[in-house]
């Protein structure tokens, strides 16, 4: 090990962090929230997609701004710390960690359950043990390998998502066999577009945000990508069009083909029940093995952006340095494991939980990924407001487009409180106010030192 804690290796490029991008956002969101989203409004999920990309489109525009303009920043965190102060900045750090631990922790869980597809005798903890294990190794070794397979994880998934696309509208509306084209009949079936009224789209906002929330990792790599600044814009406009269609598209099959009231009550994704009525052979192990490793892909992404927040945070003195070390292949290791200690809490909370933890943790994740979002948008009026971009990128109709989201945002936080159980909601809030709590000890401690030192 060594104690140099500024040689991170600038080795991914714009194709490594795209990739990354998409694996953090398609996984258990999108596969396994998507029966909740279905169930909790109907047909209307489509529209709820629709509307969680536009307002990630703006939030990311004005990441990839800023990111431009502040070569230096490591993470967001520094982007953010510039405009706004070290409170938000602090905030936003370990809320950010705090979504991706949990995020990984739900979806070791959701690989034990894809797996029991196969191994129905298996208990759901042993299974998403080994997926956890193999997760570690990964990201413990040169940050070159950990983006080569998170690239080729990334493309193995949408690869299939594409041709799921294909599929998909082929069945639509094309009959064959013993197969009648429904076209989009069921959309309007079974109680409507909005079978549940405005309430069950504003509750089906919580699961997209979530869905969404990862994209903003790019955020995270800056001190790890070859030219950031050129390759951040360009990453941000490739990721943002292949999210949006990648998720619109699916859930339009998947309403299309299935009424939207069976989706739920299936023990299977409604991507595997979709492949099964194509009547290929093997198509529902063969998109069970997909999906299974577009979660992998998105714990691989989770544990990168995790570890990489808990090394700022030791290099700058806010957590002990033994997280800021490297190991000889400029990986910090011990803040790799550090997170992927909440992989095994996750597992743990499985045996007594079962195939419920990815649900219970669902809920506080959509609640961070707003927040996020909310930081990001005020730190991007801030920082016009301190200087206006002069070259490079930047974001055309501001401000607009940043009100248009901060707007949106809280209205769906609004709406999210009032419609979602309140344990949930009162659990995130101990949490945020356990994250504000740490922020005033750690500066009272910081001003004891300082007057030790003196």
């Amino acid at each position: 090990m060594t104690e140099k804690t500024e040689t991170l290796k600038r080795t991914m490029t714009s194709r490594h962090i795209m990739m990354m991008a998409l694996g953090g956002s398609i996984g258990a969101g999108l596969f396994k929230g998507s029966s909740d989203a279905i169930d909790t409004a109907g047909p209307s999920v489509v529209l709820a997609y629709l509307i969680g990309g536009i307002i990630l489109l703006f939030i990311m525009q004005g990441l990839a701004e800023m990111a431009v303009q502040n070569t230096g920043a490591r993470t967001f965190r520094d982007l953010v710390q510039s405009v706004l102060g070290s409170f938000p900045a602090y905030f936003l750090d370990w809320i950010y960690w705090k979504m991706w631990v949990l995020n990984i922790a739900a979806e070791a869980v959701v690989a034990g359950i894809f797996l029991q597809y196969w191994l129905p005798g298996t208990p759901i903890w042993i299974l998403a043990l080994v997926v956890s294990v193999c997760v570690t190794v990964v990201n413990l070794l040169s940050v070159k390998i950990f983006a080569e397979t998170e690239y080729w994880l990334a493309l193995i998934k949408i690869t299939v998502i594409v041709v799921f696309i294909l599929s998909g509208l082929l069945l639509l509306f094309v009959s064959f066999g013993g197969h009648t084209a429904p076209a989009f009949h069921h959309l309007t079936n079974e109680g409507g577009f909005f079978p549940h009224g405005a309430s069950g789209l504003i509750t089906a906002m919580l699961v997209v945000i979530y869905s969404y929330g990862g994209t903003e990792i790019i955020g995270v790599t800056l001190a790890e990508t070859k030219d950031p600044e050129k390759v951040v814009p360009k990453a941000v406009r490739g990721t943002l069009t292949r999210i949006i269609a990648f998720y619109l598209f699916p859930f339009l099959i998947i309403v299309g083909l299935i009424p939207w009231n069976q989706v739920n009550g299936a023990s299977e994704s409604p991507f595997v029940m979709v492949f099964k009525l194509i009547g290929i052979p093997g198509a529902d192990h063969v998109m069970n093995a997909v999906i299974l490793l577009a979660i992998i892909s998105s714990m691989n992404s989770g544990l990168y952006g995790s570890s990489r927040v808990l090394y700022t945070q030791a290099v700058d003195g806010r957590v002990p340095k033994i997280f800021s070390r490297l190991s000889s292949k400029k990986v910090p290791v011990y803040a790799i494991l550090m997170c992927t200690a909440s992989m095994y809490a996750g597992v743990l909370i499985s045996v007594f939980a079962g195939s419920k933890t990815f649900t219970y943790l669902m809920g506080s994740l959509g609640f961070t990924v707003l927040f996020i979002w909310l930081i990001i948008a005020f730190a991007h009026l801030k920082s016009r407001k301190q200087s206006k971009p002069l070259t490079g990128y930047y974001v055309k109709w501001f401000p607009y487009t940043t009100w248009v989201a901060i707007i949106a945002l809280l209205g769906i936080l609004i709406g999210i409180v009032t419609t979602t159980p309140p344990m949930i909601t009162f659990v995130t809030l101990g949490i945020y106010l356990v994250i504000s709590a740490s922020y005033v000890l750690n500066k009272e401690a910081r001003v004891v030192k300082r007057s030790i030192e003196a």
